[in-house]
């Protein structure tokens, strides 16, 4: 049976510095942990009861392999997670400071390769949710390539497309515009548009929220949700606007708390019988974000992502 919610992008090591409130520079000892937005999505989805298929490319190596396994075994559709034998895995190098935030530096490699011609979009026929969260495809490239394949698709057959931006500027730098310009292009096709607080603003340069939903709707955003760490979330549909709690947790690392949360939207979202309309139920969309709200908050209780990621009987 077809994975519920398709997540192509990347699928990385991260190699997390074990030396507590340092930077990356100063760090000496590291941890290897499996990482990448959308496979940390996948991960919780299928930890919360839904399916999920990753979509992506890792290097024909022992990190590769690891990741691959990995994945597999927590029961994520891997039919697409292809192996490269000429890019070796992404790797990333991660750091974090005493108040749990994040130090990145990329080493990119296999991921950005995956390219439309590598897809046969009819296997996701059964799919409902098609979920855009790769921190790297906005860079260009390849999976750049696939993200618009893969947007027109949905939009060709009805999916629901989920759009997390996944900002991350030890990738973008300077290159700022480059950012918001892919993002207001994918923005106009989405149905459910998950972001910080930090990198709506970025997206449309406004700093009042009230302005920054406004913006995000006009163009093109049915269902927004921000998330404000401790603070819970902001829900907005069609421009109508609710918060939504979150619960109180002793946070060690934010690693994956943002991908825990939309994942735990699309895995409630999907088992729906309607999830185009479900999404636009703002009763509904309350009830689920309140239950995100508690995902991403637990993930933060231990290190790393997938694996500090909880599982329905965690959250119940």
């Amino acid at each position: 049976m077809m994975a519920k919610i398709i997540c192509p992008g990347e699928l990385l090591i991260d190699f997390v510095c074990d030396d507590r409130d340092t930077k990356l520079q100063d760090g000496e000892h590291f941890i290897k942990k499996a990482g990448g937005a959308p496979a940390n999505v996948c991960a919780a989805i299928v930890k919360l009861g839904s399916s999920a298929a990753f979509v992506g490319k890792v290097g024909k190596d022992s990190f590769g392999n690891f990741l691959y396994d990995m994945i597999k075994g927590l029961g994520v559709d891997t039919k697409y997670c292809l192996k490269d034998d000429q890019y070796n895995t992404t790797l990333a190098f991660v750091s974090l400071t005493a108040d749990g935030e994040r130090d990145f530096e990329f080493m990119r490699g296999a991921d950005e390769n995956l390219s439309p011609e590598d897809v046969d979009f009819d296997e996701f026929k059964e799919a409902s949710v098609i979920h855009l969260g790769s921190a790297t495809a906005l860079l260009g490239g390849e999976l750049y390539r696939s993200y618009l394949a893969f947007i027109e698709y949905a939009e060709k057959n009805d999916k629901v497309i989920s759009f997390d931006p996944n900002f991350r500027e030890a990738l973008f730098g300077q290159n700022i515009p480059l950012f918001r310009e892919r993002c207001k292009e994918v923005i106009k096709k989405t149905d459910i548009l998950k972001v910080s607080l930090e990198e709506a603003s970025l997206i449309t340069e406004e700093d009042d929220e009230e302005l920054i939903l406004q913006k995000l709707h006009d163009l093109g955003a049915k269902v927004i949700t921000i998330t404000k760490g401790k603070d819970g979330s902001v829900l907005s549909i069609n421009k109508r606007k609710e918060v939504v709690p979150s619960i109180p947790v002793k946070m060690v690392d934010a690693t994956g708390a943002g991908d825990a949360y939309i994942g735990a939207v699309l895995a409630q979202a999907a088992e729906l019988d309607d999830p185009k309309r479900a999404l636009l139920d703002m009763k509904v969309m309350k009830n689920i974000i309140a239950v995100a709200n508690k995902v991403g908050a637990k993930t933060t209780e231990k290190y790393g992502a997938i694996q500090a990621i909880p599982r329905l009987e965690d959250i119940n």
